[in-house]
């Protein structure tokens, strides 16, 4: 019964002697390769050519990740329409239905997010 499992506990222990040997060339290059003599200059922070002005931990406002989710909504469920697209015409006019519920779906929700001032962005569109 147990060597059922065989394959899989040798997939999980490949999988996870992978990791820990990445994992040990990446601290290994790490200390061969980092920064022996550390300074203030050294360990500041540094993105983009520009100099950090600020906390990193600003507080952001509600509707900015409201977009943001509805941004991921949106796109996933566009990633659906590419199936139906790909198949279209060996499933007839059933696909084509099934196509337009989903695609009406979308587009009352859409409408209700719309309408509800969600998708309004600046400051005078504060609630």
């Amino acid at each position: 019964m147990l060597e059922s499992y065989l394959p899989l506990a040798l997939a999980i222990g490949a999988g996870m002697a992978v990791a820990l040997g990445m994992l040990g060339v990446t601290v290994g290059l790490n200390r061969w390769l980092g920064p022996r003599r550390p300074s203030p200059t050294k360990m500041a922070p540094f993105d983009c050519g520009s100099n950090p002005i600020g906390t990193p931990r600003v507080r952001l406002s509600v509707k900015f990740y409201e977009v943001a989710i509805l941004f991921l909504v949106f796109d996933i469920e566009a990633a659906f329409l590419y199936p139906w697209a790909v198949v279209g015409r060996e499933r007839g006019w059933f696909g084509a239905g099934a196509a337009a519920v989903f695609v009406g779906t979308l587009v009352v929700a859409l409408v209700y997010v719309w309408s509800q001032g969600t998708l309004d962005w600046g400051p005078e569109s504060e609630r």
